[in-house]
């Protein structure tokens, strides 16, 4: 159980990010077309976990149009912007501000376990239910080489670290 805070005030979730150097946990996410995706479709690929609470929040906001900003950039990489908001959130969000280069995607079904496996689920406090900030990052082969559980909520994530581990 990762212990973060919430503008000062501790709260906790269900278990610590996946360890460097082992296999990302499986997945299934819904895209913001209510596609059903697993890690296994990004396979061959590095992929980058912007895993937050909300994209109504000014923080994870700034977060996604950050790691939209640096996608186009990464080869053979893919972002994926996690958080248990409705997929046609994600939608209106993304189109709103024109951003094309990061993947939306949400934990919307029951048996989806990501939040679980990737233990960024919040279990008290006032966002309980929804998703810590953390940064994962997989290389190639599915394994985790960089991992940041962000640790005050209200705290943007370390994009440069996050970016460093992928070249």
């Amino acid at each position: 159980m990762a212990k973060i805070t919430l503008q000062g005030n501790p709260i906790n979730t269900v278990g610590e990010l996946p360890q460097v150097g082992t296999k990302a946990p499986e997945f299934k996410l819904t895209t913001s077309e209510l596609a059903d995706v697993t890690l296994d479709a990004y396979k061959g690929k590095k992929v980058v976990l912007n895993i937050f609470p909300s994209l109504d929040t000014p923080v994870c906001a700034t977060s996604v149009r950050k790691f939209n900003a640096e996608a186009d950039k990464l080869e053979n990489t893919v972002v994926l912007c996690v958080s248990k908001d409705l997929p046609f959130a994600h939608q209106r969000f993304c189109a709103t501000e024109g951003l094309k280069n990061v993947v939306s995607v949400t934990e919307l079904r029951e048996d989806a376990g990501f939040s679980k496996a990737y233990g960024v689920g919040i279990v008290d406090g006032p966002l309980a239910g929804l998703m810590s900030r953390a940064v994962v990052v997989l290389n190639e082969e599915g394994n985790v080489v960089y991992k940041e559980q962000v640790p005050e909520i209200a705290q943007e994530p370390n994009y440069t670290e996050a970016l460093k581990a992928i070249k």
